[in-house]
């Protein structure tokens, strides 16, 4: 059944521009996913000054990221419920509020609590964004405006590490997220003037479905996170177990549930749909998983400061800004596979060449040209994949599509996190060295180690380093094969209007 929000008015014509919508819900979009990765950069910091470990403060990320995936799959059903803009908006609130919660906290228990907040309102954002452009842009201009969402998405994984570096350096880690309170403020207001209201639809919520996903992937991502601390116990392979077998009972109730699953599986009956979902996984994963090493060693072993270390990814940065506008009139153009392939292609390839360039001495000038090849990945990869993933959603399950292609990107970057923490401490045991913030390679060694441990340290971070091209070949193999989207008006065919909206 279809209805429209209470007290909006009538439907506006089919020629109002969505762009100033879009570009208002980037905004926020934009600073959700910075504080994705923010984090990494302020890692030495928030060891020191909280007095907490390696693994303590990973979970500063893997927290926020968890209640950012859980949720996400019934957040994208409320926004069709009870309006994407209304959602929208009381995320925003959520996220900014728990912002000026972690900035104030005094311990690292306090921090993974405020986290977890930020998260949930991060969870209710990001399917709206995503939903709104299914909804307000026809077919054959979804591909330009899913690339400048795809863009977002992807500097603000990079431009995180950047931004956090400069606020430590000059102000203390707090202002990583002191800095969303005045961005949110503004988003708000931007979101509140620009963005449409919508009709929603009535739905039936499916509370057996969230409760078995949100069980499952809390068991697997703790009991990967915490393996290694445990010493793979019997307790944390029971975990990781269960996960994966009530996440199974998940797939199966939502094949079975015939009144309205919470993630419609008919929609991956579109082939690019299901193929999308696996490549922005693997995406989530590598670029959640490349930044902690990277930092650490920056850090660790070549005394940058968190500003000069961050500095080491403007290139990336640039080069996925720069090509955004060009790749995203491509999109609408261009076969997929071969977009995304040359992407996937491009970031396996630069991250395998920053592993082996990494060392305790030689310029750090070398890995100029990887971070570029890699923003050019980037560049290649996020744009298309979104648009190829969303060009054939009707809009009756905007909100279900974009949630379940949140979910699996942030489940990507939640194993992401988990995995890389669990593989950087056995490297640095499999090396004699004790874990990041306890002993030689701890706090009081950063920028003057020994030149063995100096070496020791940089192995391991470099060996860490090559598990995120790994799980990139699946996301490369998944692009290959995609198809070319068969709707009117791609490749330069006939237009068709864009949906009516309702206005304010």
């Amino acid at each position: 059944m279809t209805s429209t929000a209470p007290g909006t008015a009538a439907p506006a014509t089919a020629t109002k521009d969505p762009w100033p919508a879009l570009l208002a819900l980037c905004l926020g979009f934009f600073m959700i996913l910075v504080d994705s990765t923010i984090v990494s950069v302020a890692t030495p910091a928030i060891i020191e000054d909280l007095e907490a470990d390696v693994n303590a403060v990973v979970w500063v990320t893997s927290a926020y990221l968890l209640a950012y995936a859980v949720p996400i799959l019934i957040t994208g059903r409320l926004g069709d419920r009870f309006g994407p803009r209304r959602m929208y908006l009381a995320g925003l609130t959520v996220f900014t509020l728990a912002s000026l919660w972690c900035g104030l906290t005094g311990s690292v228990e306090g921090l993974v609590a405020a986290r977890v907040v930020q998260g949930l309102g991060a969870a209710m954002i990001t399917p709206q964004t995503m939903a709104i452009i299914t909804r307000i842009f026809p077919a054959e201009r979804r591909g330009k405006a899913m690339a400048l969402w795809g863009a977002t998405a992807g500097v603000a994984t990079l431009v995180g590490p950047i931004l956090g570096g400069v606020l430590v350096d000059g102000l203390g880690w707090e202002w990583i997220f002191f800095i969303n309170v005045p961005v949110g403020v503004v988003g708000f207001v931007l979101a509140l003037r620009l963005v449409p209201v919508l009709p929603t639809n009535a739905h039936r919520f499916d509370w057996l479905g969230v409760a078995l996903s949100g069980t499952g992937m809390f068991l697997l991502v703790f009991g990967v996170q915490e393996g290694h601390q445990l010493d793979w116990s019997p307790l944390v392979w029971s975990m990781i177990v269960g996960g994966v077998a009530v996440l199974a009972l998940f797939v199966g109730w939502q094949a079975r549930n015939r009144a309205e699953p919470l993630v419609p599986l008919g929609l991956f009956g579109d082939r690019n749909f299901s193929l999308a979902n696996v490549a922005i996984s693997a995406m989530g994963f590598a670029i959640t998983a490349m930044a902690i090493p990277l930092m650490l060693w920056a850090q660790v072993v070549r005394g940058l400061s968190p500003t000069r270390s961050a500095l080491l990814l403007v290139p990336m940065a640039v080069m996925t800004i720069v090509l955004a506008r060009p790749v995203g009139g491509l999109t609408d153009r261009v076969h997929p596979r071969v977009l995304t392939g040359f992407g996937f292609t491009a970031i396996i390839g630069s991250l395998v060449w920053l592993a082996l360039a990494i060392g305790p001495d030689g310029s750090i000038l070398w890995l100029v040209p990887p971070m570029l090849l890699l923003g050019v990945g980037n560049a290649f990869v996020w744009a298309p994949t979104s648009a190829t993933a969303t060009r054939n959603l009707p809009p009756h399950q905007a909100g279900a599509g974009s949630g379940v292609y949140n979910a699996t990107r942030q489940v990507g970057a939640v194993l992401g996190s988990a995995a890389i923490a669990v593989l950087m401490d056995a490297r640095l045991a499999a090396e004699g060295l004790p874990a990041y913030g306890g002993g030689e390679a701890g706090a009081s060694a950063v920028g003057d180690l020994p030149a063995d441990v100096a070496q020791s340290f940089s192995d391991a971070m470099g060996a860490s380093l090559l598990l995120p091209p790994a799980v990139l070949l699946l996301g490369l193999l998944a692009v290959l094969l995609f198809e070319r989207p068969r709707h009117a008006g791609f490749g330069g065919g006939s237009v068709v209007p864009v949906p009516a909206v309702a206005a304010d």
